[in-house]
């Protein structure tokens, strides 16, 4: 039975194996936007890197983890976002405003609630990390 929502698959395998004090994870199935999140989650150093392997039934990836995450998590159901509006969600899912991340989808791209303010865009919250 595939996996029905694949972003909160890959959140779950992560932190689940983080727990476990793992090295590495296999995630399967995945999609673009999970990779996409994934190379947030690299860009901000919590995980180390990813490998995406095609097994021809949805691919899958295989993570090197970095011990750096202490909870994530998807966001469901999604919730659209101003780009005056992610105060209220970074107050709401992050410990503190220096520690951790939301991952959010844009028009310009998947990135993090930090750059989105930046660029002034909003978007849809997908998951967050810290």
């Amino acid at each position: 039975m595939p996996a029905k929502n694949i972003i909160a698959n890959t959140f779950s395998t992560i932190y689940n194996n983080e727990m476990r004090r793992k090295h590495s994870c296999i995630i399967a199935p995945v999609s673009k936007l999970a990779l996409q999140v994934l190379n947030v989650m690299k860009a901000y150093n919590f995980i180390q890197d990813y490998q995406y392997i095609n097994d021809g039934r949805g691919g899958k990836v295989i993570v090197k983890l970095s011990a750096k995450i202490n909870r994530c998590n998807a966001i469901s159901p999604r919730i659209s976002v101003s780009k005056d509006g992610y105060d209220e969600y970074d107050r709401q899912y992050l410990p503190s405003y220096t520690r951790g991340i939301l991952i959010v989808s844009t028009p310009l791209g998947v990135m993090s609630h930090h750059e989105a303010q930046s660029k002034g865009v909003g978007g849809v919250l997908l998951g967050y990390v810290y």
